[in-house]
């Protein structure tokens, strides 16, 4: 029996969050340059989509370029803002074939401008779409993003829109790129490293990790069943015990 009919698709995560982690490891295992890595990794996008698809999973985040990549050399930060320009024009006809509606989260205007028009170019095109959402996290940073919630609650205040003691989570969730998203129930990170790197970091809260060495250009649809498969193994609690997830259950 494949990892794929033991899971119960009644029971798969709504959302699922990925750090693709080892494109440049991967290259220069193969002698190749870390670029070659990561256009390698597109068919692992499209891989995860198709499993993300076959098990009724809803939102699909990819962490794709942090606010810390800036710092990478300056021709495979050139080189990565290529490679996106290039595959989202590709992909998006693909992309409308399949249902997908693509959004992002970050701030895109430090992107440069042709990468910027591509990317709501795409969002015009699969906006009304109704299958998978396929969030790219791009230019993100989530201390940045808490920051800025910050700043506009206390703005907010400042001008009388808020009572400070008025302030609860839902202030906060408001204020974040992923206002109108869920959080996810599933973190994936390849690569074999366990850090979550400034990605998410108040919807992770209560999502349950899953780490594995496969590098990201070699992550196939079977990794990400094995990844749904082990979560459903899982009982999730939320501060409750064992006895009262089986009295509500």
């Amino acid at each position: 029996m494949s990892t794929l009919e033991k899971i119960d698709l009644k029971n798969t995560p709504n959302h699922i969050a990925i750090i693709m982690d080892g494109n440049g490891r991967w290259a220069e295992k193969q002698g190749e340059s870390r670029l070659f890595g990561h256009g390698i990794g597109v068919e692992s996008v499209r891989e995860v989509l198709k499993g993300a698809q076959e098990t009724n999973v809803k939102y699909l985040t990819l962490y794709a370029f942090s606010t810390e990549n800036w710092n990478r050399p300056k021709a495979e930060v050139e080189g990565l803002m290529n490679l996106l320009v290039t595959t989202i024009s590709n992909e998006v006809d693909e992309l409308n074939k399949n249902n997908v509606k693509i959004s992002t989260i970050g701030d895109l205007d430090r992107l440069p401008g042709d990468c910027k028009a591509e990317m709501i170019s795409a969002f015009e095109c699969t906006k009304t779409n109704t299958g998978v959402n396929l969030i790219l996290a791009l230019n993100y940073s989530a201390k940045l993003e808490l920051v800025n919630a910050v700043k506009s609650i206390a703005n907010d205040v400042v001008n009388g829109e808020y009572d400070i003691d008025a302030i609860d989570e839902q202030t906060i969730v408001q204020q974040l790129y992923t206002s109108e998203i869920p959080d996810p129930e599933l973190l994936i990170r390849t690569s074999g490293e366990h850090r979550v790197s400034n990605f998410l970091l108040w919807q992770i809260a209560y999502t349950e990790f899953y780490f594995t060495n496969v590098l990201w250009p070699d992550f196939r649809k079977e990794n990400l069943y094995d990844a749904i498969f082990d979560y459903q193994s899982r009982e999730r609690r939320f501060g409750l015990v064992s006895e009262q997830i089986e009295k509500k259950a």
